[in-house]
């Protein structure tokens, strides 16, 4: 059983694949915090500013099996022509707890590219052609090599030395736009200075916010 918040077809808006069309497939759950308001002071990740609970989202629910929900995220895709490979991004909450080794046979059956945005702090099944890891805090790290390194900043218990030494191709921090109370915050002239005085980091921008896309 997969239990899905959300799903809908966009453009990536961060990261080494920023622009790119894509389905977006966002599980339900997270390791790190439940979600809830209340729990937020207490959570190993307190910055979130995503909901990810329940299934009641946009072309969200429960699925029985991965060929349900592959069924469910092909049809999504709206380029029949095979021009474009199709793409489906995978995030939460976090994805690993539910991406497993079926789904991804799947969707690639149906010729999809999969990407993974993840907190790095579980173990991620074969097969993903795109994994994106974006520590949060001092939660250690079982994932240390990959695709992207993707770093929302600043935060205090994760500054980006503590990750330059990992084993992914791209590093990117990315402007923190809420503190853990949900207030604005101006970190993008700090991340700026960080990248330029450090140019193994590149700038992350949430273009989808910039847009105004989903």
């Amino acid at each position: 059983m997969y239990q899905v918040k959300e799903a809908f077809y966009t453009l990536q808006g961060e990261g080494g694949q920023a622009g790119r069309p894509s389905v977006f497939c966002r599980f339900s759950g997270c390791n790190l915090w439940s979600g809830r308001e209340k729990d937020r002071a207490t959570a190993a990740c307190r910055f979130c500013d995503t909901d990810f609970v329940g299934t009641e989202g946009q072309n969200g629910g429960r699925f029985a099996d991965a060929q349900a929900l592959a069924k469910h995220l092909a049809t999504l895709w709206p380029d029949e022509s095979g021009r474009a490979t199709p793409y489906v991004v995978f995030t939460g909450g976090e994805p690993l707890l539910q991406l497993d080794s079926p789904l991804i046979a799947a969707l690639h059956a149906r010729h999809f590219e999969i990407a993974v945005e993840t907190n790095g702090t579980l173990p991620a099944p074969a097969g993903i052609d795109w994994l994106c890891v974006s520590p949060k805090g001092g939660n250690a790290l079982v994932i240390n090599a990959g695709d992207e390194l993707k770093l929302v900043y600043p935060q205090p218990d994760a500054p980006p030395e503590r990750f330059t030494d990992l084993g992914f191709r791209l590093f990117y921090l990315q402007p923190m736009d809420r503190t853990p109370l949900g207030q604005a915050s101006s970190s993008m002239e700090d991340t700026l200075a960080y990248c330029l005085n450090n140019p193994q980091w590149r700038l992350s921008l949430q273009t989808h916010k910039i847009t105004g896309i989903a």
